[in-house]
């Protein structure tokens, strides 16, 4: 690994070649933060990906890709006069120090739940009026109901043990599966909300993240499913002539690989 002093001259190379992109390059110079605001979804999403792949050298990658668009937002901030890289990371280093009264402090903890308990009263000390305020509007909703539900865990609205957690979701179930017999697509809609929403609380006490759980299903499910079609179309058969029965048992195949 690189030295400290390596790594400084690193990112010194990197405003560098930003200042020179933000004077000559014709796109560069157009980017403004709304322009930029999809891309940098995207890049970020595309680090989750490489991510659950365990890729490092994606990882690497992306990761240059995401440290690029905080140095573009701050170079084009500091155009306005508002705030510069210096800013943003002298920024994130006070909240930090701030949030981590434990080891910058004479605060004692005793694990990471006394950290995160912590951590929300400390927000909302610095005049947040609710624990929610955190959580951003534009999150997907899965990943919205796990924030908020371990933020309001933070400050101990909780279940007192995983037993009542899995009695809720067994709850909600049978709510949803009333609403299924009366067939009222707004309550079903509703109670197959609460469902989910039961479901990510449980895998919290799980120590499952609920997104990368999904993901992972999503990714093994299309690598099954194009097991399927590659091998239908070494058979010269198309998904839409097979039987159930006959791609059931090229998935069963898929599923032993």
């Amino acid at each position: 690994m690189t030295d400290k002093s390596t790594q400084l001259k690193a990112f010194e190379r990197l405003l560098i070649i930003m200042d020179e992109l933000r004077e000559q390059c014709p796109w560069d110079k157009k980017q403004t933060m709304e322009s930029l605001r999809h891309l940098t979804i995207e890049e970020v999403y595309e680090l989750g990906d490489a991510i659950l792949d365990k890729d490092l050298d994606e990882v690497k990658r992306e990761l240059g890709d995401v440290l690029l668009h905080i140095v573009f937002y701050s170079k084009i901030g500091s155009e306005s006069n508002n705030f510069d890289i210096a800013d943003v990371c002298n920024s994130i280093c006070d909240k930090l120090v701030e949030r981590h009264p434990h080891i910058y402090g004479d605060v004692k903890v005793d694990n990471e739940e006394d950290v995160k308990r912590n951590w929300e009263q400390l927000k909302l000390k610095e005049g947040k009026k609710s624990v929610l305020e955190g959580v951003p509007k534009s999150l997907p909703a899965m990943v919205k109901a796990n924030r908020i539900q371990d933020k309001v865990a933070g400050v101990g609205f909780d279940w007192e043990e995983p037993e009542q957690v899995f009695e809720k979701v067994e709850e909600e179930l049978s709510e949803l599966k009333e609403e299924l017999t009366r067939g009222n697509q707004d309550a079903i809609e509703n109670e197959f909300g609460d469902v989910l929403f039961s479901l990510i609380n449980y895998a919290r006490y799980l120590k499952v993240n609920p997104e990368n759980a999904l993901e992972r299903t999503n990714k093994k499910f299309i690598k099954r499913f194009q097991y399927l079609e590659n091998k239908a179309k070494l058979l010269n058969k198309s998904l839409q002539d097979m039987t159930l029965s006959e791609m059931d048992i090229l998935w069963e195949e898929a599923k032993s690989l």
